[in-house]
C-alpha cells in the first residue's frame, strides 16, 4: 500500500536530489558535548567471548578491594566531534545532493553545541535543539526536541532538565511540558526510535510502556523516528505504526562518530519554522534513506565505534584518546573524570582494553564483509519502495486521546 503521511525514497546510489526539493534536513546529530551513559556495560560484557573472561575477573578483583561492586550508573563517554565540524560534515553531505542544508543537533540533555553553532550560523539554518530524556513509568524515552526559541532556549531546556532529574517526575509534569513546547508553534517533537528497548527491560516490557506512553501523551508527539542507527525491520515496525496513527515520519541520523546521517528529510521550505509547519500542520513529510543505508547495521555500528575509539592528534590535549573522553567514577576520590585522569596511560583495567581492541578491529573495512553475511533477511533494506509490502497494525486501543483519526489497511 502507499503511505499516506510520508514519502519514503531509498538511494542505491548518490545522486542529485535538486528536482526533488529545494531543502535537506539532517536532523538528531551528536557532538562532544553530549554525555553517552556507560551503564549498559555489564549487560554486554557478559555477553560478549573472551571479553566476559577479563571482565568476570576484574569485577571479583574490585568487589574484594573495594567491598562493593563497579557503579557505571555515572560514568558516561563523549563523542570525538566538535559541534561545528557535525554542521560542516552534514551541510556537506546535504550540498552535494544540490540542496540547500540545513542541520539540527540534538546533544543528550544539552544545547551547548547548538548555542556555539548559532555564533556562526543563522538561526533558521541551525536551530537550537537537544534530545530529551523523558522519565516514564519503569523506563524512559529519547525525544527530539527542535528549534527552541533563541532567546529563550537556556530557560526552557533548564525546565525539561529539571524534570528529567527531579526527584517527582510525574504524569502531570510531563504533561505540562508537553503542553508547554506544543504552545510553541516553530517546536518540531518528534519521538527517536521509538520501539527499540533502550531501556534494557526486555522487548514485551517496553512495548507495553510504548503503547502507555502514546496513550497518555501521544497528542503531544508530531513525529515519529526513522532512525540512521536501526534496522530496516524495526524502522519498518516504526513506519506502520505512524501511518495506524495518522503519524508523519521525520528522519533522525543518530551519528555519533565522524560520517555523515544516513537518513534526511525533503522538503521545499527554505527556513526550518517551514520545514515544521509541514509536518505540524500539513501532517506530511519526505523521507530519504541514502546510499549508506543499505550497508548492514551492525557493520556500521562497529565502523562508529572505530571512529570513535579512534586517536585524533589534532584535537586539543585532552581530547586526544578514546580514554580522554570516557568518564568515570572509580573511588579514587577523584570523583567522575575521565580514564586518563584516574592515571590510566593504557585506557583502564585489562577487560575494558580488550573491549576496546575487539570493537576497534570489528569496525575495520575487513570485517564488513561478514557482517553482510551474516544479516538477517528482514534486515535487508529493500531496492523498490513501491513493491514494499507494509503491514499497518490495528492500533485503536492506542489511538484514544491522540484527536487523530487511525488508518487501516485497504
Amino acid at each position: 500500500m502507499d503511505l499516506k503521511r510520508t514519502q519514503l525514497h531509498i538511494l542505491s546510489r548518490s545522486q542529485d536530489l535538486s528536482d526533488r526539493a529545494r531543502t535537506g534536513v539532517s536532523l538528531h546529530c551528536h557532538t562532544e558535548h553530549s554525555k553517552e551513559m556507560l551503564d549498559f556495560i555489564p549487560h554486554y560484557a557478559d555477553k560478549l567471548p573472551i571479553i566476559n573472561f577479563f571482565w568476570h575477573k576484574e569485577r571479583e578483583k574490585y568487589l574484594a578491594k573495594e567491598g562493593k561492586g563497579i557503579d557505571f550508573s555515572t560514568a558516561y563517554w563523549s563523542p570525538p566531534m566538535s559541534g561545528h565540524s557535525v554542521y560542516e560534515i552534514e551541510s556537506g553531505q546535504i550540498a552535494e545532493a544540490g540542496l540547500d542544508p540545513i542541520v539540527s543537533v540534538t546533544d543528550h540533555d544539552s544545547i551547548h553545541a547548538c548555542v556555539e553553532i548559532n555564533e556562526k550560523q543563522e538561526n533558521h539554518k541551525a536551530p537550537i535543539s537537544l534530545e530529551w530524556t523523558v522519565p516514564f513509568d519503569y523506563g524512559f524515552f529519547h525525544v527530539g526536541v527542535h528549534n527552541l526559541p533563541k532567546a529563550s532556549a537556556v530557560e526552557i531546556t533548564k525546565t525539561l532538565l529539571d524534570y528529567t532529574f527531579g526527584d517527582d517526575p510525574t504524569d502531570e509534569k510531563l504533561t505540562e511540558m508537553f503542553a508547554m513546547l506544543n504552545d510553541l508553534p516553530g517546536v518540531l517533537v518528534i519521538l527517536n526510535h521509538p520501539i527499540w528497548d533502550i531501556e534494557l527491560v526486555g522487548a514485551e516490557r517496553h512495548e507495553a510502556l510504548l503503547k502507555d506512553f502514546i496513550k497518555r501523551h501521544g497528542r503531544w508527539i508530531h513525529a515519529f523516528e526513522v532512525n540512521g542507527f536501526r534496522s530496516w525491520s524495526e524502522n519498518k515496525r516504526v513506519i506502520e505504526m505512524a501511518e495506524a496513527l495518522g503519524i508523519p515520519l521525520a528522519t533522525g541520523g543518530d551519528r555519533h562518530g565522524c560520517k555523515p546521517n544516513t537518513v534526511i528529510n525533503l522538503t521545499n521550505a527554505d527556513t526550518f519554522e517551514g520545514f515544521v509547519e509541514e509536518i505540524r500542520v500539513d501532517k506530511r513529510s519526505e523521507v530519504v534513506l541514502m546510499p549508506e543505508y543499505e550497508q548492514p547495521l551492525h557493520s556500521r555500528q562497529m565502523q562508529s565505534f572505530s571512529e570513535i575509539l579512534k586517536h585524533y592528534p589534532d584535537f586539543i590535549e585532552g581530547r586526544q584518546k578514546w580514554f580522554d573522553r570516557v568518564f568515570f567514577d572509580i573511588g579514587d576520590e577523584k570523583g567522575l573524570v575521565s580514564l586518563s585522569g584516574h592515571g590510566w596511560r593504557l585506557g583502564g583495567p585489562t577487560w575494558l582494553r580488550a573491549a576496546i581492541w575487539t570493537l576497534g578491529f570489528l569496525g575495520s573495512p575487513t570485517m564488513r564483509p561478514a557482517f553482510r553475511l551474516a544479516r538477517k533477511k528482514k534486515d535487508r533494506v529493500p531496492k523498490d519502495v513501491a513493491r514494499t509490502k507494509f503491514e499497518i497494525p490495528d492500533l485503536d486501543d492506542i489511538a484514544i486521546g491522540l484527536g487523530r483519526e487511525t488508518v487501516t489497511e485497504s
